[in-house]
């Protein structure tokens, strides 16, 4: 199951971006607040955009689908009603002479 943390963590990188960028007006040397700011906002906005798009995957159940038919069924006409399985055990490999 995915969490929406990826989300969460996107927004605040977004807020801490953005606070640099137009609340921040002090200068630090050596470091460009401005552009940290931005690219923190950047950062945080493809984090939250790609939690959305796998996260609403995740809505609609997982990734996979499991599919299961018995030998000779067709696989894509399912019959509503009671189905029989038989279920073999795998032999193993051969003994050593």
């Amino acid at each position: 199951m995915i969490s929406p943390a990826g989300f969460t963590v996107g927004i605040i990188l977004i807020a801490v971006g953005a606070i640099l960028v137009w609340g921040v007006t002090e200068d630090a040397s050596g470091v460009d607040i401005d552009a940290v700011g931005w690219i923190l906002m950047i950062v945080g906005a493809v984090a939250a955009l790609l939690s959305l798009i796998f996260w609403s995957g995740a809505m609609r159940g997982p990734g996979y689908r499991r599919r299961e038919y018995v030998e000779g069924d067709d696989p894509y006409y399912r019959r509503r009603g009671r189905r029989t399985v038989i279920e073999e055990e795998d032999p193993g490999p051969p003994p050593a002479y």
